[in-house]
């Protein structure tokens, strides 16, 4: 073993950075124990590869392991990636290894690609923490440094879809990050001892592509309650943007000025979600990911939420029903404000109704090829509604005006829905926005910019859930009191509360849908 891999490793250990105790991981190990995938990768002395605790081959000695809490952590020391458990395939838990909010935020500006075309400095500003100090936090909850863990991501992502897909490997290069072919063949020659190609030959099962969509696995850790995430996008179904039925969800996308679509389907035998994607190039797919995933929330530990949440008993029984329950997120913070503003005073079917007057108004027919029935349109972008009389398509007039606003706002700061230094500088940034009030706020905080503590205290719904045996409801004040004790997980509190709406809602929402749209007629 090289000595740089001895000496990080030992250093990474021996100072208790990752508080992993030995004979856990190794049980853990032993047992291929699932519940730890993703929590920690096994790195072998002997051998120079790192591994999932889950992996087939057979079991290192004691003696012989190091127990790292990222991929990234052990490929700094110098490990490579097992070619049998495919560490790629391991469901990422990076940003749930800590609850701080610095990191978690860090890796969610990484995941869109802000260490792609900038620098440590660059991205520690934006969180308002200095260089050194985010490197700090990134050694104590990741075990690496931010520029590591972009690598790391880079290669794991070029490993996937050398395995999954029949993309060229001059696509791949780029499309996983790498900013030159060289550098992405030397890359694989040093990490592997082979080039790209030769690995694309040991790819498990069939590949997938079909003329411009590819098919990628994107694991979770289970449980994965996928009903109610497709119950609650189905009952906010955009018309030609969106469909949520057949136990899939489809939409359409726009991306840094390119078109596509996707369609994402549950494969709970492998505890992920099947993504198929459309794109004209793939050179933005790391960003198609990140925001797949953290629509669908894959990085929580469902787990851990629960036994934190479960220490309150009216939301124990809840989280007993739907244990694998996820907060749905939205695939892009400018739409999920602007709904969040339709939908202010009215119905969830309303304000989809709403939501797809606009799309019909002002946003454009959807070109691309390949796409499911239905997806004709692309939601507008910030362009297409600034200046617009809004309030046209049926919606009082200071609403529609906030909705422009809204549009100017992210046009003069293309950061406005990027991850804020903290949840209450979010919201406080957000508020100075005409139209955009408390609840609003909180609402586009946990679905737009994936804050796990946001919590919209007024919402009705909320009060209605937690009222007691004789139907009083508490007060926006108590229960913002009461939600103290779920921190810092009250989004998924709230989703927990919101459930049984959420389920009844998607049974109603087309008869609602239908009385509005005769009451129109």
């Amino acid at each position: 073993m090289s000595e740089k891999r001895q000496t990080t490793a030992g250093r990474l250990y021996n100072n208790g950075v990752m508080r992993l105790d030995q004979e856990t991981c190794y049980r853990a190990v032993l047992a291929r124990d699932v519940r730890f995938d993703g929590r920690f990768f096994t790195a072998v002395k002997t051998t120079g590869v790192y591994c999932r605790p889950v992996c087939p081959a057979r079991a290192p000695k004691l003696l012989n392991c190091v127990f790292l809490p990222s991929a990234a952590a052990a490929q700094e020391a110098g490990y490579r990636p097992c070619l049998r458990c495919r560490p790629e395939s391991s469901p990422s838990l990076s940003a749930w290894h800590g609850t701080y909010a610095s990191v978690s935020r860090a890796i969610r500006l990484i995941e869109d690609g802000a260490l792609d075309h900038g620098d440590v400095e660059g991205l520690s500003e934006r969180l308002g923490v200095s260089s050194r100090h985010l490197r700090r936090l990134f050694r104590q909850h990741i075990g690496a440094s931010p520029l590591s863990l972009a690598q790391t991501r880079r290669i794991l992502l070029a490993k996937q879809l050398l395995n999954e897909t029949q993309l060229p490997l001059a696509e791949i290069a780029y499309a996983s990050g790498f900013k030159s072919i060289r550098r992405f063949n030397e890359t694989f020659q040093h990490l592997y001892g082979a080039p790209p190609s030769a690995l694309r030959h040991k790819a498990e099962g069939p590949p997938s592509a079909v003329n411009s969509a590819i098919s990628i696995s994107l694991p979770y850790r289970a449980p994965y309650d996928w009903r109610a995430m497709l119950a609650f996008l189905s009952a906010r179904e955009m018309p030609g943007v969106e469909q949520a039925s057949s136990g899939a969800y489809r939409r359409t996308i726009l991306l840094k000025g390119e078109a596509g679509w996707i369609e994402v389907k549950n494969d709970a035998p492998h505890s992920a979600l099947r993504a198929v994607i459309s794109l004209p190039r793939f050179q933005h797919l790391p960003l198609v990911i990140a925001r797949l995933r953290s629509m669908f929330d894959l990085a929580a530990d469902p787990i851990a939420i629960s036994r934190a949440l479960s220490r309150d008993p009216l939301l124990a029984a809840r989280i007993s029903m739907r244990p694998g329950l996820r907060v749905p997120g939205a695939w892009d913070g400018f739409e999920t404000a602007v709904r969040a503003v339709l939908g202010q005073q009215i119905t969830v079917a309303a304000a989809t109704w709403l939501a797809g007057k606009l799309v019909a108004a002002f946003g454009s027919k959807f070109t691309g090829s390949g796409a499911p029935k239905g997806l004709t349109h692309l939601f507008p972008c910030p362009e297409q509604l600034v200046r617009q009389d809004i309030a046209g398509i049926g919606m009082p007039r200071a609403r529609g005006a906030a909705i422009a606003s809204l549009a100017a706002a992210a046009i003069a700061n293309p950061d406005l829905f990027a991850p804020y230094h903290s949840l209450e500088d979010a919201v406080a940034q957000l508020r100075l926005l005409p139209g955009i009030g408390e609840w609003t706020a909180h609402y586009i905080a946990m679905r737009g910019l994936r804050e796990s503590d946001a919590f919209p205290s007024g919402d009705i719904a909320l009060m209605r859930a937690m009222a007691d045996a004789d139907g009083k409801r508490p007060s926006a004040a108590g229960l913002l009191s009461r939600a103290e004790n779920w921190r810092p997980w009250r989004a998924y509190a709230a989703v927990h509360l919101w459930a049984p709406d959420a389920a009844s809602a998607a049974a109603n929402a087309n008869a609602e849908k239908d009385t509005i749209n005769a009451l129109a007629d």
